[in-house]
């Protein structure tokens, strides 16, 4: 056999050393990939729990019943803001119910200085917790700098709060502002056709307005002094206060001040808004006295709710759960068609959530936790059929509507075996509007014309370049007449009264939770607990547990989003001023846009309650 020429074996000795190279490579990526899952599932061995000390309710952001999905990118990029990050309503109610039973937990702290937005709604199911936690004999203490006034409702139902000497409690009252874009269309050559159903629907008022109409002033007003009431009632029991205490320290607040020479933390700590005034490391001082623990760094021994739930909680692994069962599955945002990421709701996607829940060997029950002011008509009708179905098989399904439940929001919910609504929730907005905006006028200031021929007389007649054609306007006022009788006739047919009966609610007139109940738009008053032990109520379990349906996600989705919860703990949350400050200049055009790009619906028939977004 002849022996390889000088050549071939300079190139097979070159080729072989590639290889060589390649494996190892494709090796230490290997062991990398490994490393880096191991990383970010495990993150190394978990600290032993402290024999001693106190659960720490330390949010930052947004509590939400649902996260919206964030690529790990976005937390590298940019400049993240503590309005970025959500925080679970589930894991901060687990981790204080956990805590109670804990021995090793003998206290409670509250830090909500970086507490964005909670909301009066998620607040008082937080304070049923909160309760019962205070029931077990263990003290809740609420430390801040300056305390806003969703931050303030969930502290003032502390045993004792502390504020910093420089800080203070900043109490505003509620509102409901919003912009209005009828001159900024008008001056941009848009047409915006709106056709609406319902005296009070309100949502097309920012397209055709320059303010708010007086009947939606009237109805919005009923609805926010009913939040307030609310509030100021809950404050000044907790902090034993005289009715009218809160409106007072409001409505005197500048002459208060110049009493105090302009010192807001005397002003609250005079007004009983706060009990102490501690510098940081006083107040570090006095939890550590209270706890009876500190840390190697001299600070007060304290489980972060977020770590603690996690660990407390039972990993059930897929398929694990055998046991009968209520499936709580979650609805959060503005109903759009088709399928939908979390954080938004998908006629396409919750309808197949709801079909492969109830089709799961073992769930016994639905509860459907709604918060949403509604959107596309389609997707919302999409939504109920499943709901029917779910129900026509036998199983109960029960809504608990969280912040707001109105306009499509009240139309999935309506047909259910039993509605529940926290104290403060807003619901009804039953109506029904039709928006389509053109731009004819537009293009044409910059010498674009649209002509040409169709087939028929509605042929092109969709087109966003052309003038709303005479017969398309009048078949979207009788879509919208249709729809709205369509949706008494549903809420008629789901609260067992007559379609007059229902008509006298709708009209888009918003509802608060105590005027839903007295009128019979909803069942009780409650949180998520009461709405689930109603569902096994209806399904007559005795022993069950709470399983919350999601939606299936990839091992690629799985990894993403523990990468985030990684990246998302290390993350700073610093705006800068600068930052802040165009971000709130720049949100009249970011709101207007969002509006626009809502409109999605493939029959252009909406319900939504616009005036409710601020509540989601």
């Amino acid at each position: 056999m002849s022996k390889p020429s000088l050549l071939r074996r300079v190139f097979s000795a070159i080729w072989n050393g590639i290889t060589r190279v390649r494996l190892a490579l494709s090796n230490i990526l290997f062991l990398l990939m490994l490393l880096f899952i191991y990383v970010v599932y495990f993150g190394g061995a978990p600290e032993a729990l402290p024999e001693r000390a106190a659960l720490l309710f330390n949010p930052v952001g947004t509590i939400v019943d649902q996260k919206s999905p964030v690529m790990p990118l976005q937390i590298l990029a940019g400049e993240p803001s503590p309005e970025d990050n959500e925080v679970l309503l589930r894991d901060v109610i687990e981790a204080i119910e956990y805590a109670r039973e804990d021995p090793a937990i003998n206290s409670l702290v509250m830090e909500l200085d970086q507490l964005a937005y909670v909301g009066i709604s998620k607040s008082q199911e937080i304070v049923v917790a909160l309760e019962s936690f205070r029931e077990s004999g263990k003290p809740i203490v609420a430390v801040g700098n300056y305390f806003s006034q969703d931050q303030y409702l969930l502290a003032s139902h502390a045993d004792e709060i502390i504020a910093h000497p420089m800080g203070g409690v900043v109490l505003e009252g509620f509102s409901s502002y919003r912009n209005y874009f009828r001159q900024a269309l008008e001056k941009l050559s848009v047409n915006m056709h709106v056709f609406r159903a319902g005296e009070f629907k309100s949502a097309v008022e920012p397209f055709v307005r320059d303010d708010m109409s007086p009947g939606e002033k009237e109805v919005t007003a009923q609805w926010l002094q009913g939040l307030w009431e609310q509030y100021t009632a809950a404050v000044e029991a907790r902090r034993k206060l005289s009715a009218g205490a809160v409106n007072d320290y409001i409505n005197n607040f500048s002459q208060r001040l110049q009493e105090q020479g302009g010192d807001t933390a005397q002003l609250a700590l005079q007004a009983g808004l706060v009990d102490q005034l501690l510098s940081h490391r006083e107040a570090n001082d006095y939890l550590a006295d209270m706890v009876g623990a500190s840390n190697e760094e001299g600070l007060y021994e304290a489980m972060m709710f977020e770590s603690y739930v996690s660990r407390k909680r039972p990993l059930h692994l897929p398929g694990e759960n055998a046991g009968e069962r209520v499936a709580v599955i979650t609805a959060v945002g503005d109903m759009l068609p088709g399928d939908q990421p979390p954080g938004t709701i998908g006629g396409d996607s919750l309808a197949k959530l709801i079909r492969t829940t109830a089709e799961t060997e073992g769930v016994k029950a639905i509860v459907l936790r709604i918060t949403s002011g509604g959107g596309s008509m389609f997707a919302s009708e999409v939504i109920r059929q499943e709901i029917l179905h779910a129900r026509a098989t036998g199983l109960p399904v029960v809504v608990s509507m969280g912040a707001v439940a109105a306009s499509g929001g009240y139309y999935i919910a309506a047909e259910a075996d039993e509605i529940w609504a926290t104290p403060s929730s807003i619901t009804g907005s039953i109506g029904v509007f039709a928006a389509f905006p053109t731009f004819e006028r537009l293009l044409e200031r910059v010498g674009v014309f649209t002509d040409g021929v169709g087939t028929t007389e509605l042929a092109g007649a969709l087109r966003v370049d052309r003038p709303l054609n005479p017969q398309l306007t009048a078949a979207l006022t009788s879509g919208v007449d249709h729809a709205y009788h369509s949706f008494l006739q549903i809420v008629a047919d789901g609260r067992d009264m007559s379609v007059e009966e229902v008509d006298a609610l709708a009209q888009g007139r918003v509802w608060s939770a105590p005027d839903a109940l007295d009128n019979g738009l909803v069942d009780g008053l409650g949180g998520l607990d009461d709405a689930i032990a109603a569902a096994a109520a209806r399904a007559g379990l005795d022993d069950y547990e709470v399983e919350y349906a999601e939606k299936p996600r990839s091992p690629r989705e799985l990894l993403l989003q523990q990468l985030t919860k990684r990246l998302g703990g290390i993350a700073r949350w610093n705006e800068s001023d600068i930052h802040a400050g165009l971000s709130s200049l720049w949100r009249p055009v970011r709101e207007a846009a969002r509006e626009l790009s809502l409109l999605q619906d493939p029959g252009h028939l909406y319900m939504r309650c616009v005036g409710c977004a601020m509540l989601q």
